[in-house]
This record gives structure tokens, sequence and C-alpha cells, in this order.
């Protein structure tokens, strides 16, 4: 194992609808030492992108594709084709698949989402590990805890699987995001006890709703947010401004026009109290983070651990309403108690026997000082910072503000490892991956991306060359930005530059084509009959 020892401990931690201003290296007001040492002693990319939602970004980042060539072109739902199956395709290869026949042991803890739907409610129906259910075991992990669905009561989760099997949880002192810490540590020791590096996707479904949080967490932030959302907002993007974390000092977009003015809020102890949890739910991934770093360092092995963070989408603005997303979920908890699902303003957010989210305006501040949300293209759905550090790798060196991709770090991360991307998996011939490694650009080289990077979710589309990013919202009109003078998508430049705006669209159709994009139009009546919705919310 000699050779295989000095290849890197890789750990990709991906947390789930936070925006890009809720770290304190970002800008927040939420104390997040953790995840920020991270940056410190490393890299911080300011313009990393996503792909605006939870599946598509998972199984992009997974396997070094376009989320529609891994076969997740919206969510888990099989809307027909190979673009829309909405689990991953056998012409994929994920991280773990590549590093784990280079010796590499290969653990997820935390939420999987690329392995379909799973809507019923009666969970003795679940059937994850059939063909068109794929777990992480059959995708390249050798370890699995956690939930294959989108989401969880914190608290009292629905369906909680380890390895292949479903396992119970005790009634009471359970915390998702604890909980799958301690496993993560525990396959830490697993590795070093066989003597191997170890590839960890540690994949928290925090802080996505429903708002849960340990009361001593939320109360840090019980006064914090009776401000109100603008001047949090305010205050989050002159931080930023002052720590150079954005490429320019770009103006703030403004509040988003169906937010309302603080001062009108008919319950603001109420609003003020759901960011408080949200925060909570931040804070408590950092003190998780912490605890993974601590135990790096115990074992001597935090120098030679490759570490990249970063969210799955901007934050969400859905609202959790009693007969949306929340539907799918318990009535009851493990302990037998009910629980009262919906932002109801008479109920106290943030406990076990609630199911709520923080709403729109809240998730106007978490993407400041970018435009609209989870879903959208525009740049508040589909940026994120990636922090990285590798102290033995690469020095710290700041900020870096070249625009990069998810389907840019499985190219990375098997780089670092000294790993090929492989041309076939179980006998599948694998497609070409679309991403660049960017392991120069954090070793201090002067790396730009090659290619064009390119979105598409829910009709709502994008595609970004150089400088110039052409974008828009599901049937309206294309827009045109310049992202180095204006990143927040203040100055429509649509119909000044007729060549610029001709070529963008003909690179963008060109993309959708060959990855099988189809019409948002045709396919959401279908998608809301599967899931028995009258909204696309979730």
């Amino acid at each position: 194992m000699e050779e295989a020892q000095k290849r890197p401990n890789i750990i990709l931690i991906l947390v789930d609808d936070m925006g890009f201003s809720d770290l304190g290296c970002t800008g927040a007001e939420i104390r997040t030492p953790n995840i920020d040492s991270i940056a410190k002693n490393g890299v911080l990319m300011s313009a990393m992108y996503n792909c605006a939602r939870c599946c598509p970004t998972r199984a992009s980042l997974l396997t070094g594709l376009y989320p529609h060539n891994a076969g997740i072109g919206h969510m888990g739902t099989n809307l027909g084709s190979a673009a829309y199956q909405g689990f991953l395709r056998n012409d994929s290869a994920t991280i773990a698949e590549a590093l784990r026949p280079a010796g590499y042991r290969t653990m997820i803890a935390g939420k999987w989402h690329v392995g379909g739907d799973f809507l019923s409610r009666d969970y003795d129906d679940w059937r994850p590990g059939e063909i068109d259910h794929p777990s992480p075991r059959q995708r390249g992990f050798d370890r699995f805890y956690g939930i294959h669905d989108g989401a969880t009561h914190f608290f009292s989760p629905h369906y909680v699987m380890e390895d292949d099997a479903r396992v119970d949880v005790p009634p009471s002192e359970f915390y998702f995001t604890d909980a799958i810490t301690d496993k993560a540590l525990d396959m830490i020791d697993e590795s070093l006890a066989l003597d191997q590096p170890f590839f960890l996707y540690l994949a928290h479904a925090a802080p996505h709703w429903p708002l849960h949080a340990h009361e001593d967490d939320i109360a840090r932030y019980d006064r914090i947010y009776r401000h109100g959302w603008d001047k949090i907002r305010t205050a989050r993007h002159e931080t930023m401004l002052g720590d150079g974390v954005l490429q320019q000092k770009w103006d703030i977009s403004p509040r988003d026009e169906d937010a309302r003015p603080w001062d009108t809020v008919a319950d603001p102890d109420w609003e003020a109290q759901r960011m408080a949890v949200y925060a909570a739910m931040i804070d408590s991934l950092d003190q998780n983070i912490g605890r993974v770093l601590t135990h790096l360092k115990t074992h001597n092995i935090y120098d030679d651990t490759l570490i990249l963070f970063l969210s799955d989408n901007g934050g969400c603005a859905e609202f959790m309403a009693e007969d949306g997303w929340a539907q799918h979920y318990p009535d009851h908890h493990l302990d037998g108690r009910l629980i009262q699902k919906g932002n109801r303003p008479d109920l106290r957010p943030g406990n076990a026997y609630t199911f709520m989210s923080y709403d729109l305006p809240w998730a106007n501040v978490s993407n400041a000082p970018f435009r609209l949300f989870k879903h959208w293209v525009h740049e508040g759905g589909i940026s994120t910072p990636l922090l990285a550090q590798w102290p033995s790798g690469f020095k710290p060196r700041g900020n870096l503000h070249d625009p990069w991709h998810v389907v840019d770090i499985l190219p990375t991360i098997l780089q670092a490892a000294g790993v090929a991307y492989p041309d076939e998996i179980g006998g599948h011939a694998i497609q070409p991956t679309d991403g660049e490694s960017f392991l120069a650009a954090l070793a201090g080289k002067d790396q730009q991306r090659e290619q064009p990077i390119y979105w598409e979710h829910e009709g709502n589309s994008a595609v970004r060359v150089g400088d110039f990013k052409l974008v828009r919202r599901f049937s309206q009109d294309w827009e045109l930005y310049n992202m180095q003078t204006d990143r927040t998508e203040l100055n429509n430049l649509a119909g000044r530059n007729q060549p610029l705006e001709a070529s963008l669209k003909r690179e963008y159709q060109g993309w959708a084509d060959k990855s099988g994009v189809q019409d948002w139009g045709r396919l959401l009546p279908q998608l809301l009959a599967a899931w028995g919705l009258k909204s696309t919310e979730g």
C-alpha cells in the first residue's frame, strides 16, 4: 500500500440549498469558523457554478457530465428519455467508480438523490437498489449511510439506509446532520484500519427544509434577524465587498419583487425566528465539519487530505404549504406525536413537531448580491462559493474569480488522485467527461476554463462564453449580461449586439440538441401528474 498512501485522501462536502452569502467568509453573520478555515488555508472560488437544483447538481458533480448526459435533466421522475430518466445512466461513471479500482475506499454519508423518485408514502413499497433506483453501493461506493430521496425530517427521518438495508433510528436524541457525521468518522477509521486512501462524499441535507435545529443553536441567533431582511442583505453585501469576495464591486440587485418591505411584515418576530433556525442549521453544519477536520488532525492525515466544499444550488424560495411537498413526508414523529406541517405563524419554527421553510425573502438574503433562486439559472440560482484546501498539495492563495462548473470537480479529483477517467464501467462504454480539471488553478497556475458553460432546468436556460452570459427564464425572452462588469445581472444588453446574441444562441442550441434537452412546456404536465402537485416546488 506504500504507493496508494502517497495519494491524497479526498473529502467532497456538499451542502443543500445554501446561498452564496450564507458563510462567514462570504459575508454572513452566521458563525462558520470551520468552513471558513478551508478557504483561509486554501482557496475560495467565487465563481463556481452549480446546476440550479439538487438532483441535477449531484448527478453532474458525481459524473463530470451535464445533468442531461448523466440522466437527470430534471429530477427523479422518469419522463421517458435517456436525458430525463431520473437516475444515473449506465454510460456515466461516478467518482467512486473511477477511484475504487485504483485502490481507494469509497464512502458516502448523507443524501444520495440520484436514484429515481421515492414519492410513495408507503415506505414498504420502496425498492432502492432496483435497476431504475440504483443505490450508492451499485455506483461504486463501498459504504453508505443516509437517505435516498431529496429531503428528510432531521429529528425523525422516515427512511434511512446503511449500506443495502433500511435501519431504524431512535425516536429521540437524533439529528441527521450529527448522525451522518458520526458515520463519516467511523468510515474514515475503517479506511485507516484497512490502510487505504479514501474518498468520502459527505452529502449533507442541511440547510434544506424542513427547518429543524438544536435549541441551543437557535438561541445563538434569536435576536439577530429582527432587523429584517433588507438590513441583513445590505450588511452582507457590504461585508463581502470589504473582504474582496467578489471580483468587482458590483451593485447589489434590488430586493426581489415578491419580497415585501420588512416594515410591512405582519409577523416580524416569527419571520425572524424562521431565519434564526436556518442560520442554526448552517451553524450545526459548521460544527460537524469542524469535527471532521479535528478527526483528520488527530489521525495525522489533515495535510494529506484534499477537501472541497460547496452547495448544490442557491437559496430556496419554496413556500412549505401543507398540500405541497410536505404531503410526501410522515404526519407523525417516530415517538407518535403529530407533526404540524406548513409555514404557520402560530407555531414556533425549528422543533421536531413542525415542518417549515424559510421562504422567498430570506432566500433573497442568502443569494445576495445576486438575482433569483434555486430552480432559475440567473446567478442567484447557480452561484456557489467553492472552498478547497490540500495543505501538502497547494498553498493558500485567497480568492479565485475565474468561472468553473461542478462538471469540473470529477476531473479535478481524478487528477489529484493520479487516476485516469475510465473508458468503460461494468461492460458499459462511458461518455467523455464534460469537465475540465481546475487543479492547476488551485495550485496557483494561470488557468482558465476553455469550454463554454451551459445550463437548462425547467426551461430556464443559459450559456456563458468568456465574459458574456445569455440567460432566460422559461417562456421569456433571452437576456444578455457582461459578467465582468455586471455579474448581478442588472444591465440587460439584449438587442445591443445582435451578432454576439446570435452566436450565443447557436452555441446554446447546439449543446441542448446534443444533450437531449426537451421543451419544458411539454414535459411539465407529465411531471405534475406524476407528482400529484399543482406547482413545481421541491
